[in-house]
């Protein structure tokens, strides 16, 4: 004899698929009535939140505070820009603008050198910043197989700043594999600044004066050349 609370298979079939239909319904419109309740007290719901972009920063910066970016684009040589206008840009390029590979020529147009190549202060800030960045590859005194980490790179000692090859290269042409790399060697743009990257070209035609590849005649750095940085 069957309980009396036992279900026809067929009765319980339908109260599983009342049940189911209840709950879908709950599902979908049960958040709307306390969203619109909320709103009404807060102003906003969760059906309205913002959304951020990868690796934004919600906050704005403290007052006072200096962005990552600043040092890269400074109106003068030696300043850090602090909100200031940013000079006259130099003219944009890639990779793609620096030619054939080992000709080494002219970039673009409008791209001097505003540092004095020859003074006492450009080649001490170019020799500091040269054993910062550029001396674990390029060795100290320019010469590849003297680099650092020449023993762990092979093509390393096939490639001396201080050599004949490179001492043809324009300034320019320094100056833009700095910015923008080229092959194997990454780009420094964003690490150091425009008139930096100058004083290190100024500090490598130091090192090929030193290496006999190069007359010790430099060019006279051109009058009102300055500018900040694309």
């Amino acid at each position: 004899m069957r309980n009396r609370t036992d279900l026809h298979p067929t009765g319980a079939r339908r109260l599983v698929r009342s049940m189911v239909a209840m709950l879908a319904l709950t599902t979908l419109v049960g958040c709307k009535p306390l969203d619109d309740a909320m709103a009404s007290v807060f102003g906003r719901s969760m059906r309205d939140s913002r959304s951020f972009d990868p690796y934004e920063h919600p906050m704005p910066p403290a007052e006072g505070s200096v962005a990552f970016a600043a040092g890269n684009w400074p109106s003068a040589d030696g300043e850090v820009n602090l909100g200031q206008p940013e000079g006259v840009a130099i003219p944009y390029f890639t990779q793609f603008d620096l030619g054939t590979p080992g000709v080494g020529g002219e970039v673009v147009q409008g791209l001097v050198n505003p540092t004095d190549p020859m003074s006492a202060e450009s080649l001490e800030r170019g020799e500091e910043l040269y054993s910062r960045f550029c001396v674990v590859c390029h060795g100290p005194d320019g010469v590849g197989a003297n680099a650092y980490i020449a023993d762990k790179h092979p093509l390393l000692p096939a490639y001396n700043l201080s050599g004949a090859q490179v001492s043809a290269y324009s300034d320019q042409y320094i100056y833009a594999m700095i910015r923008v790399g080229r092959g194997l060697m990454p780009e420094y743009g964003g690490r150091i600044t425009h008139f930096d990257r100058w004083h290190i070209v100024n500090y490598v035609r130091q090192l090929q004066v030193q290496a006999g590849t190069r007359s010790a005649e430099a060019p006279a750095p051109a009058p009102d050349a300055d500018g900040g940085d694309q």
